[in-house]
């Protein structure tokens, strides 16, 4: 009865290490080391994004819609003259058509809405063509970067993490003893924050200029951030 158990519990024994040496890795890479390291470059704000809309309701849909299709058609002579293309761009945004139900639950009319876009790098030229519209009112105002001046800026703010990356990966071979090192496996990720809106007061404010004047904006800075990790072999 003795062997019996014995015989049982070593069995159990050698199945569990067995197991156990399964689960570790028998070639697992060494003296490998996780590293990161960022780089940062402030710039100015050069695009501008300003969206206009309206509200309308009524008893009737095609009235509604009408209403909605006549105040962006208005809106859109004016913005198309003084389009220019990455300058001042200008598209139709949010149209909808909904109905509106009473307390029991029956409808009892229509609310519509319409939205207009503009935006570019001529930040002038937007606000003053936003102050001329006047079937639409104020929406978000948001501030961004181009897709030119975003390139060039990622490319000076990556230089500085790679060149930080190497310094650090550097360092940490020499502190641990080693001669210097391997790339393994690298990433590199960028922020990108696109439009930034202004607070709602500044649409406020604008409502209550006269109708011709443009809307007071003002840009901002950014900062472009972008992220170098990955692991190095020391050697």
């Amino acid at each position: 009865m003795i062997a019996t158990k014995y015989i049982a519990t070593l069995a159990l024994l050698t199945g569990s290490c067995g197991l156990f040496a399964q689960q570790i890795p028998m070639n697992s890479p060494q003296n490998v080391v996780q590293l990161s390291a960022s780089g940062s470059v402030e710039v100015q704000q050069d695009m501008l994004s300003i969206s206009m809309n309206t509200v309308r309701d009524g008893a009737d849909a095609n009235a509604v819609q009408t209403q909605l299709k006549t105040a962006l058609d208005a809106a859109l002579t004016i913005a198309k003259a003084a389009a220019v293309p990455g300058q001042l761009d200008v598209r139709t945004g949010n149209f909808s058509l909904y109905p509106r139900y009473g307390q029991n639950g029956k409808p009892i009319g229509w609310q519509g809405t319409t939205e207009l876009i503009l935006e570019g790098r001529d930040i002038a030229r937007i606000s003053s063509t936003a102050g001329k519209i006047q079937t639409l009112t104020m929406g978000n105002v948001g501030f961004g970067l181009s897709r030119e001046q975003r390139t060039k800026v990622e490319g000076e703010a990556q230089t500085q993490a790679i060149s930080r990356f190497k310094a650090k990966a550097a360092d940490v071979a020499k502190d641990f003893g080693f001669t210097g090192y391997t790339l393994r496996e690298v990433s590199v990720n960028s922020n990108d924050q696109g439009f930034n809106p202004n607070p709602r007061v500044m649409a406020m404010q604008a409502k209550a200029m006269s109708s011709d004047a443009p809307v007071p904006v003002e840009a901002g800075r950014t900062t472009v951030l972008v992220t170098v990790s990955g692991s190095v072999q020391l050697k």
